[in-house]
């Protein structure tokens, strides 16, 4: 049978892994902010991108036909609609991967 002083350090066992159990949750919750942050990046990333191939066709055209605005104000703008529409799938496909680990999880619990 089971002595009350190995009850007590079963106990303290118990309260130890648990206690060890609480940094590795503080780690999720870290790399989750990372992964927020590369996506944050990854967007203004793609819309500066758009905005200088915009930039190098239209000024490219500009000098080679000599009609300096025209081409550069029409290429930048059709570089700024390119990348906010780059954007804006990126934020589907994350919204998608977010909504398909939700429902994993959902499964997951309902299995329980």
């Amino acid at each position: 049978m089971v002595s009350e002083a190995d009850k007590r350090r079963l106990e303290e066992l118990d309260a130890r892994i648990e206690a060890a159990k609480k940094p590795a949750e503080r780690k999720r919750h870290g790399e989750d902010h990372h992964s927020q942050a590369h996506l944050a990046w990854r967007m203004v990333i793609e819309l500066v991108t758009g905005l200088g191939i915009g930039f190098a066709i239209g000024y490219g055209l500009d000098s080679l036909f000599g009609t300096m605005p025209i081409f550069l104000v029409v290429f930048i703008l059709l570089g700024f609609v390119a990348g906010v529409r780059t954007m804006i799938s990126t934020a589907n496909e994350v919204q998608a991967k977010t909504l398909a680990e939700e429902a994993e999880r959902n499964d997951e619990q309902e299995g329980l």
